[in-house]
């Protein structure tokens, strides 16, 4: 039985970039589908998804809501686990941690503004996860709306093959329906009280049937990428292919990835949104047609399979770690086989301990539906670990497996906190703790000169937003410094060193004596690239992972102002040992001593994080914007028309970039648009490098 419920599970998201319309559209979702009986709006703080003070004051999201609902399409129930996902880009972590355990994906894009920066980054993460995806072009009653430049820029821009199974029937205020090119049919939706629910399917308005057909022909010839015999059928008949059977391949080839369906509406307005429905139930993928899930068995190292069944041993992934004031620590996970009871053990792969849960809930955005067990295939959130992180895995006890883990980006700027009495410093670092629990691109550090707190995230608004959480949630008032810019620190050029350590202090001495070359790694690697040269047993086999751990720790205090070292090869040539003072603590401080030593002669440099910019701005506006980023030493990579407006884009280093939303309002009297994401790191220039080091702690001389 529960294999057959499975066919009709659907895991989707919602990702586009921000203001596209995702919390409009899953409210609209959550109305039709009857889990809501009014509609909330982004816009007066009442979505049921953005239940966050922050997210209703600012008509943003901030965090992925998880929500489940019903559909029922072709007289057969479906289970539809949505997560809502923020659009900005210092919350990208959350999206990125929601595709990583959905099954397809829902890709809005603004009829007006098109393939923007964000939807970039979503539609990249969602290719990299392999996650099959819808196409829904929102706000087509908005003024500007063209469905058919959208078309367009979703084939340059992301490379896809978007193929139309709508288009719309007029634009702007004269928006009505949609042409559904499967059945051939015109769909209108009522504009009455009952809120888009009510619509009727009409024969195909006469003067559209020709643009209609084509648009059909072009639809078969995709999916026929698929499936040769349609495509037959199609020139020799046309009217032999049935519903049923476009259906079938077209959902074959979006699971497949061949093409994105594209569809189209005006959630706002009610219009399009039981469609993209009925879609997602009919073309995007269930548990079952993702196939087995792979991990490795971390005992004996093996690959292993699950499938996603009930009868299997369990297997889990955390993909978010929540506070709730209620009931404590959240874990947010994907069930992949097997089944999760409340009460029940399992272990957590990545710390090899075991586990109770003591509750299991089906979440509705911020609101817990206790649940006794949850099956393969489902959502859900447990409560009642001790430790447990984003990307854990929890198995079966007695059949471990530990799945991919998530890869997540370095934070790029930072913020000194401290509370403003006395009283309030263990609920600083409580709250500090707690939130960087929840969130893998929120890094505390303690700065180990001044002694300062410093919190490091995405970008301002991250920052901000945790601030505001730490004066509502946990009730701290703290003071923030200016932001600071996460610099890094790298070498130029490779050097050898000896380098000796020895200490006598009476009885059992230290001594460690090692020959290195360090060098800058290659293009594209990021950490420590140890090898080993050593022969004849010149240092023992065991204390040569002190020598790599030494290194390892040293690169985080890099030899200009205590910067992390990013990327680093270090060769171990030779060295020497005492029979009785050596050991491996020696050797891990040599090996300090020698980064010390050799990274300050090896020619260091700083790096700085360089932002990709995209600015939208009416063209009367550019020469002042083009002219204000050259001061800002920003690089103009490309310019290019969008309707009446101006796209540029630029890159810009970080440090330059703070505060530039006020200044872009002014110098466009508040008309133009900006959207900033990280794009590398990249060498500060030498005029500029003395001065940030001055400012850090007035160290010039080694440079």
């Amino acid at each position: 039985m529960a294999k057959q419920d499975l066919k009709y599970t659907r895991n989707i998201g919602i990702m586009a970039h921000i203001d596209a319309g995702k919390t409009t559209t899953t409210e609209r979702i959550l109305f039709y589908t009857g889990l809501t009986h009014r509609l909330g709006e982004t816009h007066d703080g009442s979505a049921t998804m953005d239940w966050m003070e922050q997210e209703q004051e600012r008509g943003i999201t901030i965090t992925s809501a998880a929500t489940t609902t019903f559909w029922k399409y072709n007289d057969q129930e479906h289970k539809i686990n949505i997560i809502d996902t923020p659009g900005h880009v210092d919350f990208t972590v959350e999206v990125e941690r929601s595709l990583r355990i959905l099954d397809g994906t829902v890709a809005l894009f603004c009829a007006v503004g098109g393939v923007e920066a964000q939807s970039e980054t979503v539609w990249r993460q969602a290719e990299k996860y392999g996650v099959p995806r819808i196409a829904f072009i929102n706000k087509m009653d908005r003024q500007g709306a063209d469905f058919y430049n959208v078309y367009n820029e979703i084939k340059e821009k992301l490379g896809a093959n978007p193929v139309p199974i709508q288009i719309p029937i007029g634009a702007e205020e004269k928006f009505e329906g949609v042409i559904d090119l499967i059945e051939m049919k015109a769909i209108r939706w009522f504009e009455d009280e009952t809120m888009g629910t009510n619509y009727s399917l009409e024969e195909i308005p006469a003067d559209m049937l020709e643009q209609a057909e084509e648009w059909r022909g072009k639809l078969v010839e995709s999916v026929a990428e698929v499936d040769d015999e349609l495509l037959e059928r199609y020139f020799e008949d046309p009217e032999s292919i049935t519903t049923e059977e476009m259906l079938k391949v077209i959902r074959r080839a979006t699971i497949e990835g061949i093409i994105i369906p594209l569809m189209c509406g005006s959630a706002f307005k009610n219009k399009g949104v039981q469609r993209l429905l009925d879609a997602v139930c009919s073309f995007l993928p269930s548990p079952l047609d993702n196939g087995d899930v792979t991990g490795v068995n971390p005992v004996i190292n093996k690959e292993v399979k699950r499938t996603a069944d009930v009868e299997e041993p369990l297997a889990a992934l955390a993909f978010k770690i929540a506070t709730d004031p209620f009931v404590g620590r959240l874990a947010y996970m994907r069930v992949y086989s097997g089944k999760i009871e409340a009460g029940s053990q399992v272990l957590n792969s990545r710390t090899g301990k075991k586990e109770r849960i003591s509750r299991l809930y089906q979440m509705h955005s911020n609101k817990q539906n206790p649940k006794e067990v949850i099956e393969a295939g489902d959502i859900c959130a447990a409560v009642g670990f001790k430790d447990i992180r984003t990307g854990d895995t929890l198995c079966d006890v007695k059949h471990p497996i530990e799945l991919e883990s998530m890869d997540f980006p370095e934070p790029v700027i930072g913020i000194a906190v401290e509370p403003k009495s006395q009283k309030d410093l263990d609920r600083l670092s409580n709250g500090l703790s707690k939130l960087a629990e929840e969130d893998p691109t929120f890094k505390v550090q303690t700065d180990h000169d001044s002694g300062q707190t410093v919190i490091r995230g995405m970008g301002e608004l991250h920052l901000e937003i945790i601030v505001d959480r730490l004066r509502r949630e946990f009730k701290v008032e703290c003071n923030q410094g200016a932001p600071q810019v996460a610099y890094k620190e790298a070498i130029s050029k490779p050097v050898d060193l000896r380098e000796v350590f020895k200490k006598q202090t009476g009885g059992r001495g230290k001594f460690a004596d090692i020959v290195v070359k360090i060098e800058p790694a290659e293009e594209g690697k990021v950490g420590l690239e140890f090898i080993d040269q050593v022969k004849g047993g010149n240092i023992p086999r065991e204390y040569i992972p002190s020598v790599q751990k030494g290194f390892n720790e040293a690169m985080s205090n890099g030899p200009l102002a205590g910067f992390p070292v990013d990327s680093l090869k270090v060769t171990l040539l030779d060295g020497s040992y005492h029979a009785v003072d050596s050991d491996q603590l020696s050797f891990e401080i040599c090996a300090r001593q020698a980064f010390r030593h050799a990274a300050s002669k090896a020619g260091p440099k700083l790096l700085e994080p360089i932002m990709k910019l995209e600015i939208v701005t009416p063209e009367e506006y550019m020469g002042d914007i083009i002219g204000d980023l050259n001061r800002r030493r920003g690089d103009v990579s490309g310019m290019m028309s969008k309707g009446n407006a101006r796209v540029i884009h630029a890159k810009v280093p970080l440090s330059e970039q703070f505060g530039y939303v006020t200044v872009l309002r002014t110098l466009s009297s508040g008309r133009a648009t900006s959207s900033m994401e990280f794009s590398h790191y990249q060498e500060v220039p030498r005029s500029l490098a003395e001065k940030v080091l001055e400012s850090v702690q007035g160290k010039v001389d080694l440079l």
